[in-house]
């Protein structure tokens, strides 16, 4: 069993922090559900079959809210989780942990 303890870094004001998320899926579709994993790794990282974290803008967050709709159908279901505040994850098994990157901008 590892701890792991964690800030969620969250700000109601755009632009200024990031917001952790936690999406987890149920597509029955095999085409769909390995297309949604496709523009979910374009996001975040994969820490279960079916649920990916990521840490992202504000504007990242509602783009993928917008794309989110084409890649479910009636019985399909996608679960969005804010994390905000302080928490611990305890995790089991084999998870390997990526440090968040840093956005450049070049000039």
């Amino acid at each position: 069993m590892e701890r792991e303890d964690f800030f969620f870094e969250y700000s109601e004001t755009k632009g200024q922090s990031k917001l952790f998320i936690l999406i987890i899926y149920d597509i029955t579709d095999n085409g769909k559900r390995v297309k949604f994993a496709k523009l979910l790794e374009g996001y975040g990282t994969r820490v279960q079959k079916s649920a990916f974290e990521a840490r992202l803008t504000p504007q990242k967050y509602d783009k993928l809210l917008q794309q989110i709709p084409k890649y479910i159908d009636n019985g399909d279901s996608v679960r969005i989780y804010r994390i905000q505040g302080s928490g611990q994850i305890v995790s089991f098994g084999t998870y390997v942990f990526e440090e968040d990157e840093e956005d450049i901008i070049l000039i």
